[in-house]
């Protein structure tokens, strides 16, 4: 088993491991902790991450799934794709089990944030916002209004804090986390096809001002590497250093000779996720690397070639552990300086 540090590696890569496949039985609690460990072991990969929604895609809630993996490595980064909740949690209770969680795993989180789906997304979506007591149209708002609270209670001293959706005095948030700071990242994929000049501009413009990192999926190379090098503009035009600013891609993949079978596991796995239909193939061809370990490796190099710094890759088969196996004998080994 390879033993390089992430430090050896061309980009950043991360696992993702699925807390919502336990439902449709294409993996178990067991899986995605042990498949921590063994990701961890092989020294290829900076981070493990699991996915979030409360009631409109089910799944292990992600804290506390965090939480159980920070007690089972020891080296790993610990983050979201993504804490699509984070509008409908509370501010001063998440900034609080956060914290909790970094102290936990002596300062090894990332914070992956997102606004999570509008009512017009569906019913399940909507029905999540009404029972949370959130309006969709509130949830941007929500989320930058989220992230500076979270930055002000995990600062030294006391809060106080007044915006349009919470409002308190002189909370004092005990205990800091260990990382100041610990970075957040933003989740934001307007759909290149359908998504106007004006909201894509001012997507990527929030992004720059309030981040600390991009998280996509599903974008098409061009389109990666323009709205990256946008970003990344507009946070140098803000004066922020973009150092360690990262551009992390969610990529589902499925290592098997057979392309026809690696795709259809796939894009099987994805109609479970996320219902049936709910992905069209052309999004689908996109957003997942199948076939051969060539076939796979080719796909990650492209996108690191446009400017990804962090591919977090998720096993999309029914076989989840043989997958991590042959990722990484066969498609991470590639990936060395």
């Amino acid at each position: 088993m390879p033993t390089d540090t992430p430090t050896q590696m061309t980009a950043k890569f991360g696992l993702s491991l699925s807390t919502r496949a336990v439902l449709f039985d294409w993996g178990t609690m067991d899986d995605v902790l042990d498949m921590a460990e063994t990701a961890e072991a092989s020294g290829l990969f900076h981070g493990i991450w699991v996915g979030d929604n409360l009631l409109s895609k089910p799944r292990v809630e992600a804290i506390v799934t965090l939480s159980a993996l920070a007690a089972r490595t020891k080296r790993v980064k610990l983050g979201t794709i993504c804490l699509a909740s984070f509008p409908l949690r509370d501010p001063i209770l998440l900034a609080l089990q956060w914290a909790s969680l970094d102290v936990l795993s002596k300062g090894r989180t990332i914070l992956a944030v997102c606004s999570g789906a509008p009512d017009r997304f569906g019913p399940q979506f909507a029905h999540e916002l009404e029972v949370m007591g959130i309006a969709s149209r509130e949830r941007v708002g929500r989320v930058v209004e989220g992230i500076s609270i979270m930055r002000q209670l995990w600062g030294d001293g006391a809060a106080t804090h007044s915006g349009k959706y919470h409002q308190f005095a002189d909370v004092d948030l005990q205990p800091k986390p260990i990382q100041n700071p610990i970075p957040i990242m933003l989740a934001v994929n307007p759909p290149v096809a359908t998504a106007d000049a004006e909201t894509l501009d001012r997507v990527l413009r929030r992004v720059a001002a309030h981040a600390d990192g991009w998280q996509t999926d599903s974008t098409p190379l061009d389109a990666f590497r323009e709205r990256f090098d946008t970003i990344l503009r507009y946070a140098d035009g803000l004066g922020r250093d973009t150092t360690n600013f990262d551009g992390s891609l969610h990529l589902m993949v499925n290592i098997n000779e057979d392309e026809d079978k690696a795709f259809t596991e796939a894009t099987e796995f994805l109609g479970s996720y996320y219902g049936a239909g709910a992905v069209p193939r052309e999004r689908a061809e996109t957003w997942i690397a199948s076939g051969s370990p060539q076939a796979v490796i080719d796909k990650i190099a492209a996108y690191i070639e446009v400017g990804c710094t962090m591919p977090v890759l998720r096993l999309v088969a029914p076989n989840p552990r043989e997958q991590l196996q042959r990722c990484i004998e066969e498609v991470l080994p590639a990936f060395r300086k």
